[in-house]
């Protein structure tokens, strides 16, 4: 039986991809860093599935700013795949602390890249790149040879640990991929990420909780595809012979404008009622244009995404609305 070790498990990414490695008979071990309360709220309904192996998923106390926890995680676990998801990622906050950004994005990479040479363990390794290393594009659309010039701390965070990855590969022969990943969202998505606080925040207007919204820029463009597509795209670059770099998008950029469009006119609303522009959310250096050309990928690992923009949309507006409603009714009964 496989072993995989992901780092970064309790996150929106790391819930799907457990899953995902679950279904194909993998025994999964995941990273937490020990805190005094519990965040695996994304990986619970594993564990309370009765169809789900759960025995197959373990939780292991470490972080990726600690070198001995990693070290020892994996001689002990002594995984064939290992995942590197777990990074600080949100890129408007690490402008407000981008050290920690840098330590744990950055630096977290290259403590996963060392405690797997030391061991002298040949497990294959995913380090989870970002469509925010582009930055100020150089190239429409994006692709692996396209120049990186990234306009926040994490996205120059994202670039070393990309760059870090290649060279480890390159000077070790380590198994080593980089999956240069464009937005990809879910109704698991972190509350403070655009799209689900749009998503969000459309389905408590609409059953009276919530009256304003408050964004930023609503002239961004990106692309936006399902994160249980992607997570795909991960396990496929490690099931080939030679470890390489691949861009993992839809093809297609979107406003932040026409996201909002869409989840809102699906709750019969009009945003332009509801939406405040408050300048606290505009970032320092805005990244105005994110399009990905996933070619490659589709070429040679056979991955294509299957979710659309407005499937995706409506699936996370479906998905808050009946979570709002629930709780809703709870509080009702309660009161």
């Amino acid at each position: 039986m496989k072993k995989a070790l992901i780092s970064g498990i309790t996150g929106q990414d790391g819930s799907y991809l457990a899953e995902f490695l679950l279904g194909k008979g993998y025994e999964v071990y995941g990273i937490i860093r020990r805190s005094s309360s519990f965040n695996t709220g994304r990986i619970d309904p594993i564990y309370e599935d009765p169809h789900v192996p759960h025995r197959r998923l373990h939780l292991v106390y470490g972080d990726l700013n600690d070198a001995s926890s990693l070290n020892r995680i994996i001689r002990t676990i002594q995984p064939h795949e290992i995942y590197n998801l777990g990074a600080q990622s949100h890129v408007r906050v690490s402008f407000d602390i981008p050290e920690y950004t840098g330590e744990i994005t950055g630096l977290g990479t290259i403590r996963l890249l060392e405690a797997i040479r030391e061991s002298g363990l040949k497990p294959k390794f995913y380090q989870a790149s970002s469509s925010e290393m582009f930055g100020k594009v150089q190239d429409v659309p994006q692709r692996e040879t396209t120049p990186f010039y990234p306009r926040s701390p994490y996205g120059a965070a994202k670039v070393y640990s990309y760059w870090v990855t290649v060279n480890y590969r390159e000077a070790y022969g380590l198994f080593a991929c980089n999956g240069i990943l464009f937005n990809h969202e879910s109704p698991r998505r972190g509350e403070t990420f655009v799209t689900r606080k749009i998503t969000k925040a459309a389905a408590r207007i609409k059953l009276g909780i919530q009256r304003d919204l408050f964004l930023g820029n609503l002239d961004a463009k990106r692309d936006w595809g399902f994160a249980g597509d992607y997570i795909e795209a991960m396990w496929m670059m490690l099931q080939v012979k030679t470890a390489d770099d691949y861009v993992i998008a839809t093809g297609e950029t979107h406003t932040v404008k026409e996201m909002l469009e869409l989840a809102f006119d699906r709750l019969q609303l009009d945003w332009k009622k509801h939406v405040k522009i408050d300048h606290t959310y505009f970032r320092p250096t805005e990244v105005d244009l994110l399009i990905g050309d996933a070619s490659k990928a589709k070429k040679e690992l056979g991955w294509q995404p299957k979710v659309t923009f407005h499937e995706l949309i409506a699936m996370m507006v479906d998905a808050d609305l009946a979570a709002e409603t629930e709780k809703l009714d709870g509080t009702r009964k309660r009161g």
